[in-house]
């Protein structure tokens, strides 16, 4: 059973009419093979036309989907002999974010994703995808780890933010996000970052200060939630969609604004439709990406890295 967002109410009409006439049997006059095949092409059509004009707050629903394929996924589907590192050697183990060694295509690498969990026992287990202190030291330990060994970083990045709690606060929350961003500008091993949800603030930067940045079509990266970007400037919760605009926290956005570096395709709908297919494609670019960076030697990677970020958002005097 499909979880439908709010303006797919017709998508959910014509996927509700296929299914009924699928479980007939067909003795009517009429072909129910055809008139499937009739309301598929008329599914197909207007899944196109809907998620072609998608607005930047339908976007961050999509981004959000319960069904949209998670970190955890990604790293099942893509890295093979995956071995789980824990633990931050400082003070505990955060299960907010995931990473450890593997292969992915023949290629030895660290792998590090940011999981917010899919049902009610794995989304308290996942913190919701909200990282403690912890998770970011861990990250930190496994990049240098990765640098140690020549490994490259593959990093999955979906959260809505770090955690906001007066504990995380307490154990130096904006250290340790500011420590992670300091030791990915030190890595000289090629580090790719993708966007596959929601990348939320600098709980998102910690783990996306990478070479090459790359976005689903259909996920947002922001400096802060629509919600929580209308509560403070318009006191009202409501004003999230006016948010979402102004943000501008779509992948397109983005790409324009060389925030980000490329846009991965998502299948028709939405990679919530298609979870298999999404990550697919995803890996393909990871690969293509890969195969250009190792091309350069660790000053370069780390020179360019750094340069790519200090260019963001300047603005020419004259």
């Amino acid at each position: 059973m499909h979880h439908y967002l709010d303006f797919e109410k017709s998508i959910a009409e014509l996927e509700g009419k296929i299914e009924e006439l699928r479980h007939l049997t067909g003795d009517g006059e009429v072909n129910i093979a055809d008139e499937v095949s009739k309301l598929q092409d008329k599914l197909e059509k207007q899944l196109n036309q809907l998620y072609a004009k998608l607005s930047p707050w339908q976007k961050a629903q999509v981004a959000r989907h319960p069904e949209r394929p998670h970190a955890v996924d990604y790293i099942k589907a893509l890295i093979e002999d995956f071995t789980p590192l824990a633990g931050d050697r400082l003070f505990a183990e955060d299960a907010a974010v995931v990473g450890g060694l593997g292969r992915f295509r023949g290629q030895s690498v660290m792998v590090l994703g940011i999981e917010k969990g899919k049902d009610t026992e794995t989304r308290v287990k996942h913190n919701f995808g909200m990282a403690m202190p912890e998770g970011y030291r861990k990250a930190q330990r496994l990049m240098l780890m990765a640098d140690r060994f020549r490994l490259p970083v593959i990093t999955f990045v979906d959260t809505s933010g770090a955690y906001p709690g007066a504990d995380a606060e307490e154990r130096g929350q904006a250290e340790a996000i500011a420590k992670a961003i300091e030791v990915s500008f030190k890595l000289r091993v090629p580090f790719i970052s993708v966007v596959i949800g929601e990348g939320g603030s600098g709980g998102a930067i910690a783990l996306a200060s990478a070479n090459t940045v790359l976005m689903l079509e259909h996920s947002i990266y922001s400096v802060i939630s629509p919600e929580g970007c209308a509560s403070i400037l318009w006191r009202d919760g409501s004003m999230n969609k006016e948010a979402a605009e102004a943000l501008r926290l779509t992948a397109q956005d983005l790409l324009e604004l060389k925030v980000v570096d490329a846009v991965v395709p998502e299948p028709m709908g939405g990679a919530h439709r298609n979870p298999r297919a999404a990550m697919m494609a995803v890996a393909d670019e990871i690969s293509r990406q890969l195969e250009a960076l190792k091309r350069m030697d660790g000053g370069q990677l780390k020179t360019k890295r750094r340069e790519k970020f200090l260019e963001m958002g300047q603005v020419g005097l004259g």
